[in-house]
């Protein structure tokens, strides 16, 4: 499953984020990296493992993470596979119908977080910010 960049991340969600966490923001997107790189492996592994259990809570994370910064498919699909793995251990079945979902996850991770860190980097060229009434024109030009 390929989505353009327009659709993996909803940038007015990032846009909050990134105004909320203030100089914070890169090292929470670093944590959102490396978490989710974790439960990433961690769902694969429950997958080959058949334990539906082990889905549970590195689904949940990268859930809420995802939806922090705005990346809802990635947040949709890991709550799709908690909500799946949840009712698994409940009927005491087998995961084994979640595969095409659960070999979704990673590459969707990795493009979503591709844009997100491209958008985060400091050399992004930024549009100019329009100041005043006469908003087409620059800050500091008469």
């Amino acid at each position: 499953m390929s989505f353009e960049g327009s659709t993996l991340v909803d940038w007015a969600a990032y846009a909050r984020a990134r105004a909320e966490l203030g100089t914070q923001f890169v090292r929470i997107l670093g944590y959102f990296r490396e978490d989710g790189v974790k439960s990433v492996a961690a769902v694969e592994t429950a997958m080959r493992a058949n334990s539906a259990a082990g889905m549970v809570i590195p689904a949940h994370t990268l859930k809420g993470e995802a939806r922090q910064f705005g990346a809802e498919p990635l947040a949709v699909l890991a709550e799709t596979i908690e909500m799946a793995a949840r009712d698994c251990v409940e009927l005491h079945d087998s995961p084994r119908d979640m595969l095409e979902t659960v070999v979704r996850l990673r590459p969707l991770f990795n493009e979503t977080l591709t844009l997100l860190e491209r958008e985060a980097s400091p050399t992004v060229e930024r549009r100019p910010t329009t100041f005043g009434r006469r908003g087409a024109m620059p800050f500091g030009r008469a």
